[in-house]
């Protein structure tokens, strides 16, 4: 028997844009709400509760960071991924620190759209979706640290028990590595920063592989490439680590 997909809410006020979600969502399989102000939208998301809301940021009269900040207090496991443009990484950033999950661009790419709900299914199923564990494991001198759920600021403990293990009794260097429900905030990322400037101190190489395109997109903004090596495939990163 298929599984039930959950509802979507898109929040948007472009008619095109809608539209667009609209097809794909439909497409997909999802039963689809659709708003084209943040008042309407939360009237909906109250009267339906979908699982799933994308959210444009910038619209009249209420913006996407109201109706973000609205859904995460009537319902906090609530998946709220939210609508940029290209070039509003700053925007993105702000929304991950109000607890948005994820964030996808315009213009809305199919493959793109399949990626962020896939991702936001799987938190969804995962207890995890609403706190973030990290494990480290060191193997032939190479430290791998696992980051599942959402890492933030709170996780500064966790994070930095992890990363003084790997300086510890890694030799060849660090991998971290971001399970497919993974995501981080502003703050989890000027952790992970911190870390990555101590690690790198230390003369150790470090790569990061799991990411989104989204995520990697931040990555690179926020300046990660200074301390680390960003990669699509778990083997390529630990090649480059080993010098293989």
């Amino acid at each position: 028997m298929e599984e039930k997909l959950p509802t979507v809410l898109v929040v948007d006020d472009e008619r095109a844009t809608l539209t667009m979600f609209n097809l794909f969502l439909t497409a997909f399989g999802y039963n689809v709400l659709l708003a084209e102000n943040g008042r309407s939208a939360l009237d909906m998301f109250e009267e339906e509760a979908p699982s799933i809301v994308f959210t444009d940021l910038k619209m009249p009269e209420m913006d996407g960071f109201q109706v973000l900040k609205q859904i995460k207090h009537l319902s906090p496991q609530t998946e709220v991924i939210v609508i940029t443009g290209h070039g509003d990484m700053d925007l993105a950033i702000q929304a991950l620190n109000l607890d948005a999950t994820d964030f996808i661009n315009k213009p809305i790419k199919r493959s793109a759209l399949e990626s962020a709900l896939r991702r936001a299914l799987d938190r969804l199923k995962n207890p995890l979706s609403m706190g973030c564990r990290l494990s480290i494991g060191v193997d032939e001198g190479l430290a791998r640290i696992l980051i599942q759920g959402t890492l933030r600021r709170e996780n500064r403990e966790d994070l930095n028990s992890c990363c003084q293990r790997a300086l510890q009794k890694a030799a060849r260097g660090v991998l971290f590595v971001f399970a497919d429900n993974a995501a981080v905030n502003g703050t989890g990322i000027a952790e992970l920063i911190n870390h990555l400037a101590i690690i790198n101190r230390e003369q150790l190489p470090v790569a990061i592989v799991g990411l989104s395109e989204n995520f990697k997109a931040i990555f690179e903004m926020v300046g990660v490439m200074r301390f680390a090596t960003l990669h699509d495939v778990e083997a390529d990163a630990v090649r480059s680590l080993m010098g293989v």
